[in-house]
This record gives C-alpha cells, sequence and structure tokens, in this order.
C-alpha cells in the first residue's frame, strides 16, 4: 500500500476528523453535521450515517476508544453523545452549562468521561449519571481567562492538557470521587484532587497555544503557538522547574494541531498544508522537514479516494480562489488549475487536526474536504 493515501470527501471544510480505534470507521465535521464513513484500505469511503443534532457548525468530535459511542461539540453551546440504537445513532443530553460556544471534545483514555472545552473560559469534564441517563459535568475554571482551543488526556485518565489563546498551556487534574481511581504520582505531581493546576507554561512570545499532546507514556508534553513554535516540556516532579524544555522555531506558517509518533518524533502540521515532522529526545529537538518533500509529488507516489457523494466537476472556494489568481497573473486559466491539482501536496488548503493512526501513521484533515493518511 502506498502512502499517503488520500479520501477526497466533498469540498466543504473539515474542522476535526477521528478514526476509530479500529480504523474502519471514520468521522468528520462539515456544517451543523458529522458524516461517518466505513473505510475499507484503498476503497473508497462509504458514507453510512449522519449525525444531524446540532443547529450550529460542529465543532469537533471523538470516538470512544471501544468504539461504541461518537462524542460532538459545537458553536450552539452543546455537546452530545451518540449511540447505536435500534439500527441508528440516537443522541443522548449533556449538560454543559456553559454560555458560549463548545471549541474541542475529547474522551478520556478509559472512556468512562470526557473534556469540553469552550469560549466562554471553561472546560467541562462530563461524566454519566444513570440514574437520570445523561451526563453531567464539573467545571475547571480558574485560572482559564481565555478560549480553549486544545485538550488532550494524559494516559492515567485524570490529568489533563489544555492550550488556549492567553498563550497558557496548563495541566489539570480531572479527578472525581467516586468515578476514578485514586492515580498513582507522577512527575505532574501527587496529590491530585479536582482543579488541581498542575504546571502552566507560556512560550516567550505568549501566542495563542493551538495544539496540545502528551507522549504514550505522559511523560513528555509538547505544544505549538501560533508563533510557529514547537514546545517539548519533560517535567521533574511537583513545584520543580521542568528537567528540560526546548523550544523548536520554524520558518513554516503557524502549527494547528501535533501529535506524538513516538516518545522521539512529532507529526505537526497547520497552514502551510504540509505534515512537518520532528525528531528528538530530552537532549534536543531538530525539524526533519516537510513529509511532501521526503515523499514524491502526489501524483506519483498516492492514492487518492473520492467518496460516492463527491462530484468531480465541483470545485472548492479555495480552487476558485487559484483560478482567479491565475486568469490575473496570466490572463488565463486552464483546467488543471483546478481541483487543487496545480499542487504536489496531498493537502490543497490548511491542515484542521492531525491525529494519530497507528503506532507509525498519521491521519490530517483539512479546510480542502481531505483527509490524509501518512507514513512517518
Amino acid at each position: 500500500m502506498s502512502f499517503p493515501i488520500v479520501y477526497k470527501l466533498g469540498t466543504e471544510p473539515i474542522i476535526d476528523h477521528v478514526f476509530s480505534s479500529s480504523g474502519d470507521v471514520l468521522a468528520i465535521t462539515v456544517g451543523n453535521s458529522v458524516k461517518l464513513y466505513k473505510v475499507k484500505g484503498l476503497s473508497k469511503p462509504e458514507l453510512f450515517a449522519e449525525l444531524k443534532g446540532h443547529n450550529k457548525t460542529v465543532t469537533s468530535v471523538d470516538i470512544s476508544p471501544d468504539g461504541s459511542r461518537i462524542l460532538t461539540c459545537s458553536q450552539d453551546r452543546n455537546a452530545l453523545v451518540w449511540e447505536m440504537c435500534e439500527g441508528e445513532y440516537k443522541p443522548t443530553l449533556v449538560l454543559l452549562r456553559i454560555n458560549r460556544a463548545a471549541t474541542i471534545c475529547r474522551w478520556s483514555p478509559l472512556g468512562d468521561k470526557f473534556a469540553v472545552g469552550s469560549s466562554d473560559r471553561i472546560i467541562a469534564v462530563c461524566y454519566y449519571e444513570e440514574e437520570n441517563d445523561w451526563w453531567v459535568s464539573k467545571h475547571l475554571k480558574k485560572p482559564l481567562k481565555s478560549t480553549i482551543t486544545s485538550l488532550y488526556w494524559h494516559p492515567n485518565n485524570v490529568l489533563l492538557a489544555c492550550g488556549s489563546t492567553d498563550g497558557h498551556t496548563r495541566v489539570f487534574s480531572t479527578f472525581i470521587k467516586g468515578l476514578d481511581a485514586k492515580p498513582e504520582a507522577t512527575a505532574w505531581g501527587s496529590k491530585l484532587p479536582f482543579q488541581t493546576l498542575c504546571s502552566d507554561f507560556v512560550s516567550e512570545t505568549g501566542a495563542w497555544v493551538h495544539g496540545v499532546a502528551f507522549n504514550a507514556t505522559g511523560e513528555i508534553l509538547a505544544f505549538v503557538n501560533h508563533d510557529s513554535s514547537l514546545n517539548i516540556v519533560y517535567p521533574q516532579g511537583e513545584g520543580l522547574p521542568p528537567l528540560a524544555y526546548h523550544l523548536v522555531k520554524t520558518s513554516h506558517l503557524p502549527f494547528r494541531s501535533l501529535v506524538f509518533v513516538n516518545d522521539n518524533k512529532i507529526a505537526a502540521a497547520g497552514n502551510d498544508n504540509v505534515l512537518v515532522v520532528f525528531e528528538g529526545d530530552q537532549n534536543g529537538w531538530k525539524e526533519l522537514g516537510p513529509t511532501e518533500k521526503i515523499l514524491d509529488p502526489i501524483v506519483k507516489h498516492s492514492s487518492t479516494l473520492r467518496s460516492a457523494d463527491d462530484d468531480d466537476d465541483e470545485i472548492s472556494s479555495h480552487d476558485a480562489l487559484n483560478m482567479f489568481k491565475q486568469l490575473d497573473l496570466r490572463g488565463r486559466v486552464t483546467k488543471t488549475t483546478t481541483g487543487g491539482a496545480n499542487q504536489s501536496t496531498s493537502h490543497q488548503n490548511t491542515i484542521t487536526s492531525v491525529k494519530l493512526y497507528s503506532l507509525s501513521h498519521v491521519s490530517t484533515s483539512g479546510d480542502d474536504g481531505r483527509v490524509v493518511v501518512y507514513k512517518v
């Protein structure tokens, strides 16, 4: 199988995407809904369900670790948990208690709770109340002062990293008595009652934080800022300065998302349309470069797959803008200018999210309506 694999799922922007743990179900956000596809290798993705429960833009989607539940949140200030019932997905109410848009949602590693970030300067940590058949929430508030842009769970199911537009990257405890087992002590802290602020980091420019991520063991934290930098933190212990802190400055446009491929490799992407790989350890980190420069152009070494509902003649607003640019510069435009065919990169527009697909692969989604799987 050749990589990257490109799934072209229309022309509307995809804000977020997620594959199930088995890799056979793909969920993407499109406008006010979430589309679910069955994916089988190089076959065309097959649309089998569309979740329509929000009345404003769906900002984030996630699938529970066991694949039985789908979590969505929206600018309508709501979050919904979808479960299969009698052959169709039905939503369960979530009591978020927020007054502004929900921006991001993520299941915990055990799937017994989830977190929802918002522009209300609140993170809602939600858990299920069987007696009332709904999901209730406890709020992380202080010292949050701005919109939450990113969330990432620690593997112990208690610690939660978040990034926000005040330039801070924080690690909180979400311990809920009666639900969580007492966590073992980590380098982030030992006493972890709910809302304990374990760490707080700010980059040297104080730029917006677009993405945060823990490594597989939770012993390393990384985040990307609007200043196009990557920050990697190795904690030393509770109340102590980091054992190591590395700042990697780049010449790329700002990154929007990142993920640890392993302890020594990070993949990040954003406004440059390409996936960029970094490598390092506690002694230092460096940029290896964009994957599109390592691989040959997409027309030779990738598989582009269109969904059944995709129209070959339809072009996105981004492609239309390229057409007008060519017309303005050269006084003419050819058909090869449309459909993003003038670019050799897998994505033709901003990459909005990066997720770990397998031990050596990551998946991305973008404003060009594409989902791409890369081998890194």
